[in-house]
């Protein structure tokens, strides 16, 4: 620590945001961390996961005439700094274009379960191939498009874009699904069910009227479950990208 803050002040920095940034660090840290036999098996399952999904994107990129760039992937404990700016794991998992990377706490993965009764390979598998998604968007420009309208509209237009955006990575979603089955024939009796049961589980109006009893459609950023149910299970059905433009359709 003391030659890392002598080379800041060579470089004309403030040493005192490295200290402040040690002391934090040092705060959260009571000893090593030793990661649970079950945090090593949802790792590897995030590897093969992600890999599958590396494949599959890859071939489809191929076919429009373009390559795929390959997310990163960060698996954090109870908080984080992204590109996106400080996050905790109450955020969920999420997907930064500034830095094209996948944040994930695998505590997500329990909650999944034993909060919302969404438990399974796959639904686990549909979480990361929805933020994977995200990355196919941030390839293509789509989520660039939406960030740059969303900052002339009203909040509930806005809203709207987003709720466009998120059902678009269900879709993306169902279509790595579809491949990956096509390619690997790794799919096992009830595992599109864990799926849809997570999308079910995890949409706008459920969440709400478990929280605070009613629902503001209004306030939707992801889409109302039927919604993201819809669209995971029309990427699936279909395979093709081209179905899956989810801002020039009216209803969703």
């Amino acid at each position: 620590m003391l030659l890392l803050v002598v080379v800041v002040m060579l470089l004309g920095g403030d040493p005192r945001a490295l200290l402040d940034m040690a002391g934090q660090a040092g705060a959260r840290t009571s000893g090593p961390v030793v990661a649970s036999a079950e945090d090593e098996k949802l790792k590897a399952m995030v590897g093969v996961v992600l890999a599958d999904t590396e494949e599959v994107w890859e071939e489809e990129f191929r076919t429009l005439g373009r390559s795929y760039e390959k997310p990163r992937m960060v698996i954090f404990a109870g908080d984080v700094r992204s590109g996106c700016g400080f996050a905790n794991s109450q955020v969920g998992p999420f997907y930064c274009p500034a830095d094209r990377t996948i944040y994930l706490d695998l505590a997500f993965f329990q909650e999944l379960d034993r909060r919302f009764g969404a438990g399974g390979d796959f639904a686990q598998a549909y979480v990361i191939a929805h933020e994977v998604g995200h990355h196919v968007q941030k390839l293509i420009g789509t989520s660039d498009q939406v960030q740059q309208a969303r900052a002339r509209l009203s909040g509930e237009q806005a809203n709207e874009l987003s709720v466009r955006l998120e059902l678009q990575a269900d879709f993306l979603a169902g279509m790595w699904a579809r491949k990956a089955q096509e390619k690997f024939r790794f799919l096992e009796e009830g595992d599109l069910e864990e799926a849809l049961n997570a999308a079910n589980a995890i949409g706008d109006d459920t969440l709400q009227r478990k929280a605070q009893g009613r629902v503001v459609p209004d306030s939707f950023t992801h889409g109302s479950s039927a919604q993201r149910m819809k669209w995971f299970r029309r990427g699936f059905e279909s395979g093709d990208i081209r179905q899956g433009d989810t801002f020039r359709t009216r209803e969703l």
